[in-house]
């Protein structure tokens, strides 16, 4: 049979299977009900908001080179700069995708990166996106911005120096 748990005990684990985690006085149970390590909604959007490094902007020009679609070291090359230059931010809470203008040529306009699929996209003038990147074509194209990075409720365009500019929406 299962072990019976004191009542304040058994009141501290629905609060937290609710939502709202008192804090525990078993130091054994801590780790098992400790939230996801992540930045609040307000510091992650401060974070966000930070000038980007040249060494990222500069990775991410390079998928224009075409080496990302055949060569997989390049790729995770790629993905690991995007990953050290957001260090701190929670996976979950990474750009899903990256927009930026294509310098390929004729007949292309943008590409893609998605981020969690790991696929690179290039898309011609006449081709739609998938609706999440849509929102960040226009400020792909825009010639202020190097790229945009795709967030679930938010874009973030970076221009060629760093600087970020927040879109909510």
């Amino acid at each position: 049979m299962g072990q019976v748990l004191p009542v304040n005990m058994a009141k501290q684990m629905a609060r937290i299977l609710l939502g709202t985690s008192p804090k525990l006085d078993t130091p054994s149970l801590t780790p098992l009900f400790r939230p996801p390590v992540g930045l609040s909604p307000a510091a992650l959007d401060a974070r966000l908001r930070q000038k980007r490094s040249a060494n990222y902007v500069g990775a991410l020009h390079k998928l224009d080179a075409g080496t990302h679609v055949h060569d997989r070291q390049a790729l995770d090359q790629l993905l690991e700069a995007i990953r050290q230059e957001l260090a701190e931010v929670a996976a979950a809470d990474l750009p899903r995708a990256i927009v930026a203008r294509c310098y390929l040529g004729h007949p292309y306009e943008v590409h893609s990166l998605d981020c969690a699929g790991q696929i690179i996209q290039h898309y011609k003038y006449s081709e739609s996106l998938p609706t999440m990147l849509a929102r960040g074509r226009s400020l792909a194209l825009h010639p202020g911005y190097a790229f945009v990075e795709v967030y679930p409720d938010k874009l973030i365009a970076v221009a060629e120096n760093g600087e970020t500019s927040l879109v909510k929406g």
